[in-house]
């Protein structure tokens, strides 16, 4: 590493300040590492230890130095670079100038295998990076000139470190011919990239070219999770097919009108991911509301390719409308799912009793049923069905879902029974404050609840008609009593104080707080 000439020692003024996670603010390491990172180029240090490279990554990633983490990384000592691992809490990554170490971090090792003469040193074989969200929203970063992808930069890595071993290889041949005509071109090592990734229309053909062209290249995409957004059917088709079967355990495939004609054509190609434990297709515009000759023969073709997955317990279904045939869709599965999302599946009564009487009730970990009406038949069917999973079920969402006092109150024994409940969703639903407040005397004591989302309180609304919403001609709300809304989240607050659960957090805001994903439960 080349000395530093005329720096000073000391942390600039411009460090900026971050939350760090815990017992990295008041490690004197990592105090010191921050020091040193402060500085580019690094100062010159004789051959540092190996367990040293952490720390400074760490320092250097959490402080917004891309030119020092390239540095890092070209000399990484260790076979395996694990991001999450290194940075502890997933949240850090979401933050812009993270991206910038991110793009430095496939730099620093697209350089290290164009370069030849680095080969004989590189230990990295691979650089693990999920857990990074991708942003869609393509939002361009503070110092990019252009909106960033994660995916996007990792499938033009791939893409240029393989084209360039091409023309090094064509080269070399040339100058490396013996006696026996053949080449003797060196090899660079083989690094795999484990990612999370997002395609959609304009991501397509770059992750497509990187997947055909890379798979025997020096840099090799190895999907963990694969989301496509607004894909044609012929492109979902053709990712699937170029993904390594050996590490995929998500798919996620939204806001596509794939229907049942659509999801029998993708889904058997999904059998040869041994290790899909999670299948979300929201938004797949599935309705089998009115029984036909052919919906039937839709649904039994649905449920025996599901039963091909013999890994998959978890299964988003959110938005399809099933009435009556979530038996017949679920019935092929080799295993009980342990996450079902079914928000906005037009459920009937039939279909939660058969859930309750299912060897899935026993295991759910998660349950999504926003968006049905439960102010009528299907109240007694909910409540035995969170009977039969008050054991397991860490996380329940009833957002939307036409509930007023008395439907809350005839459930409150059975949600008290929870034990294990982490995350209770109720926005969206009529109810008043006495009612919040008497939810919040008795779930207060489930020891694993950490979050609560509630809607606004029903009494804090003006006695007004619903008002258009600006910028939207269709989108009314209801005028709201700042005052009451005010007074109403004191007394709540105070309530949640008064119990010392510090842990636990009431909130009317639905955004903001992430979801509980399955892989964390």
């Amino acid at each position: 590493m080349a000395p530093a000439r005329g720096r000073s020692t000391q942390i600039p003024p411009c460090v900026p300040k971050r939350q760090f996670p815990p017992g990295y603010s008041d490690s004197l390491l990592f105090l010191c590492a921050r020091r040193i990172v402060a500085r580019h180029p690094l100062p010159a240090l004789p051959a540092p230890p190996a367990h040293l490279y952490p720390v400074l990554f760490q320092a250097a990633f959490l402080d917004g130095r891309p030119l020092v983490l390239r540095e890092l990384v070209s000399a990484w000592p260790f076979p395996v670079l694990h991001l999450q691992r290194l940075l502890g809490r997933q949240e850090l990554l979401r933050d812009h100038p993270c991206k910038l170490c991110l793009q430095a971090v496939i730099l620093a090792v697209v350089a290290q295998l164009r370069r030849p003469s680095s080969w004989p040193s590189c230990r990295l074989r691979v650089l693990d990076v999920t857990g990074v969200p991708d942003d869609p929203s393509g939002r361009t970063p503070d110092g990019m000139n252009a909106p960033w992808s994660g995916t996007v930069a990792l499938a033009k890595a791939c893409v240029e470190v393989s084209k360039h071993q091409r023309e090094f290889q064509r080269r070399g041949s040339k100058r490396h011919k013996g006696r026996s005509g053949t080449a003797a071109a060196p090899q660079p090592p083989g690094v795999d990239v484990h990612a999370d990734l997002f395609v959609n229309g304009t991501s397509y053909g770059i992750l497509r070219d990187a997947l055909q062209s890379g798979a025997a290249g020096p840099l090799r995409l190895k999907c963990r999770e694969f989301q496509a957004e607004k894909l044609s059917l012929a492109g979902i088709v053709s990712l699937l097919e170029t993904l390594d079967p050996s590490c995929v355990r998500r798919v996620d495939l939204r806001f596509r009108n794939l229907g049942l004609t659509g999801l029998s054509v993708i889904l058997p190609h999904l059998s040869r991911f041994p290790q899909l434990r999670s299948l979300k297709l929201q938004y797949s515009n599935v309705d089998v509301r009115r029984p036909t000759p052919e919906s039937a023969i839709g649904i039994r073709c649905l449920a025996g390719q599901l039963g091909m997955l013999p890994s998959l317990r978890e299964l988003n279904l959110g938005s399809s409308r099933l009435s009556g045939n979530l038996r017949q869709i679920l019935c092929d599965l080799r295993a009980p799912l342990e996450s079902l999302e079914l928000s906005f599946c037009s459920l009937l009564p039939a279909d939660l009793a058969f859930l309750s009487q299912s060897s899935h009730a026993a295991s759910l970990k998660r349950l999504d049923l926003s968006g049905h009406d439960f102010s009528q038949g299907l109240l007694e069917p909910l409540r035995l069905l969170l009977e039969e999973t008050s054991a397991s079920l860490l996380h329940l969402d009833l957002m939307e879902c036409r509930m007023a006092d008395a439907q809350l109150a005839a459930l409150l024994p059975t949600l008290r029974r929870c034990r294990r409940l982490r995350f209770l969703g109720l926005y969206g639903n009529s109810l008043s404050t006495a009612a919040l407040k008497d939810l919040l005397r008795q779930t207060v004591e489930l020891p694993d609840l950490r979050l609560v989302v509630y809607p606004f309180p029903a009494d804090c609304y003006k006695p007004e008609p619903p008002r258009r919403v600006p910028g939207s001609r269709r989108i009314y709300e209801e005028p709201m009593d700042g005052e009451r809304l005010a007074a109403s989240t004191a007394e709540i607050h105070q309530m949640l104080a008064d119990s010392g659960r510090t842990d636990l957090v009431w909130t009317y805001n639905p955004y903001g707080h992430g979801t509980m994903d399955y892989f964390s439960l």
